[in-house]
């Protein structure tokens, strides 16, 4: 049966000189049973054909100059009638990248177009087909694989321009150095890719300090060792060596690089120096001097970077040594003061080290000593202070005169001192002046702005007398220290209560306040210390800073005056008495007392209509009154203008009554019933003072003396008038019925608000602007000031 497949006829017919010069088989090499299959005969006879031929790799040299090229003719082995279209697809056709190759669909012969690339693409793998001149697929499509053949045209490129490698001085060689890499883009299985490295050139850092070849590398893998010995650091710093690497094993194409080799100090020469001589002015943190040491290794490394140290001479560590970081020279100085009267010269040994450890292949040397010098001058020091800052702790509540602090400076020289206080706001402290004790002046207040955190900061200043009286100040830390010295103040100290004691918002809360500070302050308690009043009241302790004053009995409407004593929790702990005015009332139902027209209008009796306008009646009556009263006064006045004076008249009668009535202050109430409030001390106890308010019984004080007599009738004569005021305060003064003058004064509280109006208006009505009062100047400096009330100098 005849073959189906597409039979290659001619294989690379325009280059079978240059495959066979590179050692390919040619045409005449090809076996005859793949050219012509349907040829050969089995031994038992016909046989049957395959259908698909494999068609060998058709080889293309890369870089070829001769195109278009014929590489490949295919032809179909069946016998057709009509005409056979040749066809080819796939990369370097109709695909990426397209326009390589082409194929003539009449004669089947398949060409490069463009000289093709290896290191682009290696291989391409194309589709034949035969076909019908309507586009009927004649036989199934053959697949042809075109090979790239490489050719030496890449060099080989270093990884790197420079390359940077080091080694230690004195290695030894053999040493590996560094590592060099190289590639080359032709094919790998070739030739064209074998590396092999080479140094071609080698050049001392500093120049023409070695000769000899120091280095060498393997060809194969590009790494660099040391060949001799000689690396001294000393000598030479480095070297630069010209590398080159070739392709076809070495006898190819060809590229260059450099490689920078740095040669390593290490630690070999210990450092070394000479004695120094100095003197040296005693202050603190001053440079003696500077001390030199010389070392051959490399600047700025551990290897050359010296360590100084004061080896002997310096017991009370006086002295200091530290290495400049950039000259490496060692600086000598003082750390702690010195003192003449003590020693006057030092004699200090220095040695001085590398930071880091000499290495095995130094010399044994012993290590670099120095003798150093110090002679101390002597010069006036300023004194000091013991030290610096002084800290005490005092109670706020010092006695003045307590002494705070004493020896509390001293001068080197044995000088004579003398002690001031430079910076003390408060003015709390005192000092003297020649031996520096510190004492109170006053006692201390911790809620001063100038105590912050319970601290309080002065200054002092001590100076010695010697010839330029240098000075020095020291800051006086103190700590106070919170002591309970002040009394807690009970408050409100008056209040109201329901009468009924069944109410359960009957009562009045009080609480307490204390300056001090905690613990000094709260938790206050609160007590009822009156047997007599602790029958009727009770106190009980609402938390740590209230109580709650109730009756225990049904009260009767008035006032009432509790005593309550407050103590706080300070150590020692303060207590107070304080009394509190308590108004007991009936309440309404929001538990307030009730307002007096509400008590009056709430009774059952109530108030008639009659009763009503006889009040009115009252009050129109009183107004006239008041009006006429003021009509005669307007009069009088008028009559005093004329000059006849206010308290001269024709009559010889007392005329108190008739003019003004000083004496008589009655009204209202019975006057023998005087409340007053008695503010006294009570003797101290055992838990400090306690003051004490209480209301002493009205029976204290008596009530039937005689009072004595008072001058009834001013003189004629309105000069005598400032004799006569003057004998009326003189009796008042021993009349034995009034209270005391300074005597504290407390009279019932008669509450907030008044349902009557202000009393100001009765004398709206009428004008004193035409009235001349300038004859009260002449009654004395007492009426001078009522003279200015109504007739102002600026009117």
């Amino acid at each position: 049966m005849a073959s189906r497949g597409l039979a290659v006829l001619c294989v690379l017919v325009a280059g079978l000189g240059q495959v066979g010069s590179s050692g390919q088989a040619g045409r005449e090499d090809l076996n005859p049973a793949v050219l012509y299959p349907w040829r050969q005969r089995s031994s038992g006879g016909l046989s049957r054909v395959k259908r698909d031929w494999i068609i060998p790799p058709i080889r293309v040299l890369e870089n070829s100059k001769q195109v278009p090229e014929n590489l490949v003719q295919i032809k179909s082995d069946k016998i057709f009638t009509g005409e056979v279209i040749y066809k080819l697809e796939g990369p370097g056709v109709d695909q990426d990248p397209k326009n390589l190759f082409e194929i003539d669909d009449k004669t089947g012969w398949i060409r490069s177009m463009i000289p093709l690339d290896r290191e682009k693409y290696r291989s391409f793998t194309l589709k034949a087909f035969a076909l019908s001149p309507s586009g009927e697929r004649l036989e199934n499509p053959s697949t042809i694989e075109i090979v790239v053949l490489d050719q030496n045209d890449n060099r080989p490129n270093f990884s790197q321009k420079e390359f940077a490698g080091s080694v230690y001085e004195f290695s030894v060689p053999g040493t590996s150095v560094m590592s060099v890499t190289a590639t080359d883009a032709d094919d790998p299985t070739t030739d064209n890719a074998i590396l092999s490295y080479s140094i071609i050139g080698q050049e001392s850092i500093p120049p023409l300090r070695i000769n000899k070849t120091m280095f060498g590398i393997n060809n194969e893998t590009g790494a660099i060792y040391t060949r001799d010995v000689g690396l001294d650091w000393e000598v030479v710093k480095g070297f630069r060596l010209i590398l080159q690497v070739a392709d076809m094993s070495g006898m190819g194409l060809t590229s260059f690089a450099n490689a920078v080799i740095h040669v390593i100090d290490i630690n070999n020469n210990p450092p070394r120096f000479s004695p120094y001589l100095v003197s040296f002015t005693n202050k603190v943190d001053f440079v003696i001097g500077w001390v030199n040491a010389t070392d051959n290794d490399e600047p700025g490394t551990g290897n050359w970077e010296t360590k100084y140290t004061i080896a002997k001479g310096n017991p009370s560590r006086n002295f200091a040594i530290r290495t400049d970081p950039v000259t490496n020279e060692g600086i000598l100085s003082v750390v702690k003061a010195l003192d003449y009267e003590s020693q006057e010269v030092y004699t200090l040994t220095l040695t001085v080290e590398n930071v880091n450890p000499l290495s095995i292949k130094a010399p044994k040397n012993p290590v670099s000593s120095a003798t150093v010098v110090v002679t101390v001058v002597n010069e006036n020091e300023a004194p000091r202070f013991i030290k610096d800052p002084i800290e005490i702790l005092v109670p706020e509540s010092v006695v003045p005169g307590t002494v705070l602090a004493s020896n509390i400076a001293y001068d080197p020289d044995n000088a004579k001192l003398k002690y001031d206080i430079l910076r003390d706001p408060e003015g709390w402290l005192i000092i003297n002046h020649e031996t520096g004790e510190i004492a109170a002046r006053k006692p201390f207040n911790v809620r001063s702005p100038h105590v912050k955190n319970n601290i309080y900061n002065a200054v002092i200043r001590v100076t010695d007398t010697d010839a330029g009286g240098i000075s020095t100040t020291a800051s006086l830390v103190i700590t106070l220290r919170e002591t309970n010295d002040f009394f807690p103040q009970l408050f409100p100290l008056m209040g109201t209560v329901c009468s009924e004691s069944g109410r359960k918002t009957s009562g009045l809360f009080l609480t307490a306040v204390d300056e001090d500070l905690p613990p000094h302050a709260e938790p206050f308690t609160f007590h009822l210390q009156d047997i007599n009043v602790s029958a009727n009241w009770t106190i009980i302790q609402v938390n740590e800073t209230h109580a709650v004053l109730r009756p225990l009995v049904e009260l009767e409407t008035g006032e009432y005056a509790v005593t309550v004593l407050v103590t706080d929790s300070g150590t020692p702990s303060l207590s107070a008495y304080a009394q509190v005015n308590v108004t007991v009332c009936p309440c309404g139902k929001d538990g307030e007392c009730k307002a007096e027209a509400a008590a009056i209008f709430g009774t059952r009796v109530g108030v008639s209509f009659i009763a009503l306008l006889v009040i009115m009646a009252s009050i129109a009556l009183l107004l006239l009154l008041l009006l006429l009263a003021v009509a005669v006064g307007n009069c009088r006045r008028h009559h005093m203008k004329k000059g006849e004076g206010l308290l001269v008249g024709d009559s010889d009668e007392d005329i108190r009554d008739n003019v003004l009535n000083y004496d008589e202050q009655g009204g209202g109430e019975e006057d023998e019933v005087r409340h007053y409030n008695m503010l006294q001390l009570a003797e101290p106890t055992d838990v400090g003072p306690l003051p004490i308010s209480f209301y002493p019984p009205v029976s204290d004080y008596p009530d039937n003396l005689p009072s004595p007599s008072y001058p009834r009738k001013p003189p004629a004569d309105p000069t005598d008038i400032e004799d006569f005021i003057n004998d009326g305060l003189e009796a008042a003064d021993h009349d034995p019925n009034i209270p005391p003058y300074d005597t504290a004064l407390i009279y019932d509280y008669e509450g907030d608000g008044s349902l009557a109006g202000s009393l100001s208006s009765i004398a709206s009505a009428s004008s004193d602007g035409d009235q001349d009062y300038d004859y009260l100047n002449d009654w004395g400096p007492r009426f001078k000031k009522l003279a200015n009330m109504y007739d102002p100098p600026y009117q």
